[in-house]
């Protein structure tokens, strides 16, 4: 809450702003490089974590710093300047080396049956990291829909390394959730300051690697199935745009108007209602995940009624304002 106006002014100093355009929903120019202000709030976060847990004083967190730091710098350029997907993709690229070879990584999954990754440990890592980086970027579309979001999944995985003991993934995962939070109140509908590529990649690349440390490392049996859970609006949201594209025969990284929040805004729905929506989506989501995590089928199968429910509201409502 403190470093926002900081970001806010920074961004317009740097001319950081996102400009009317046709798949936007501002009708003035934006500062966009508000994510300086999740960052800065995370590290602080950390540094004062860091006095009291050991866990972040090693090669393995120096490394997820090192990440870091590549995607912060290349998105504050590309909100600045508007760099090409494919430099972009090159530096996700390599910070997710970088965070691959100081030692985090999926060493194994085990559905549908048992098999230790080795050789492809590090490809399903960088794949994993990269997509979420990107899934969240191309979710940022309304005001405050990345931000809480991803603090909705940052609280999820904390839950759900507070239950499997993982205290480093916590830190980051708590952190996280924290940052999200103090930036919503100027982010949210009407926006003074939005969060660009600086935040959402950000956001992106910390709850890939949080979600590597505290899920694939603490639920093997159905480690995939609680992460796609944890994450399933940003990443189910990425995959059916591809296929979209792919159908469409046009370019994966094109952007376009089909995305999960664009739709809803089309039906009829308001930016807040949009966002709202998406957030109780994103919650009972977790929520799923937890449960699955504690292995109570009837607590599964009650958070899986309560997303039907929401889906058929959703539906009554579209036909009522038609």
């Amino acid at each position: 809450m403190l470093t926002t106006p900081f970001a806010k002014t920074l961004s317009i100093k740097l001319k950081a702003l996102d400009y009317p355009r046709v798949r936007g929903m501002h009708d003035h120019p934006i500062p966009r490089m508000g994510g300086i202000a999740i960052v800065l709030g995370f590290f602080i976060a950390m540094g004062v974590a860091a006095c009291f847990l050991r866990e972040l004083r090693t090669t393995q967190f120096l490394g997820f710093v090192a990440g870091a730091v590549l995607v912060v710098i290349a998105s504050m350029l590309d909100d600045i300047h508007d760099l090409r997907p494919r430099v972009k993709l090159t530096v996700q690229v390599t910070a997710a080396l970088v965070v691959i070879f100081s030692g985090t990584r999926i060493d194994f999954v085990t559905y549908p049956f048992y098999a230790v990754l080795n050789s492809v440990s590090a490809p399903l890592t960088l794949v994993w990291i990269v997509g979420v980086i990107n899934a969240v970027n191309l979710i940022d579309g309304l005001d405050g829909l990345a931000a809480g979001v991803s603090a909705i999944g940052a609280v999820s995985l904390m839950i759900l390394c507070l239950i499997s003991g993982g205290g480093m993934a916590v830190v980051l995962s708590a952190a996280l959730a924290g940052s999200c939070l103090g930036f919503l109140p100027r982010n949210f509908n009407p926006a003074e300051v939005i969060m660009g590529d600086t935040g959402a990649q950000f956001l992106g690349f910390v709850l890939s690697v949080s979600s590597i440390i505290g899920v694939f490392k603490a639920y093997a049996l159905l480690s995939v199935v609680i992460a796609l859970f944890t994450l399933a609006l940003p990443i189910f949201d990425t995959l059916f745009a591809m296929f979209r594209r792919f159908i469409n025969r046009k370019p994966i990284m094109e952007a376009d108007r089909g995305h999960l929040h664009h739709r809803l805004i089309d039906l009829g729905y308001n930016q807040k209602q949009t966002v709202i929506i998406l957030y109780c989506v994103s919650a009972i989501t977790g929520a799923i995940a937890i449960v699955i995590a504690m292995k109570d089928l009837r607590a599964i199968l009650v958070a899986a009624l309560c997303l039907l429910v929401m889906l058929l509201m959703m539906f009554v409502y579209q036909k009522r304002i038609r």
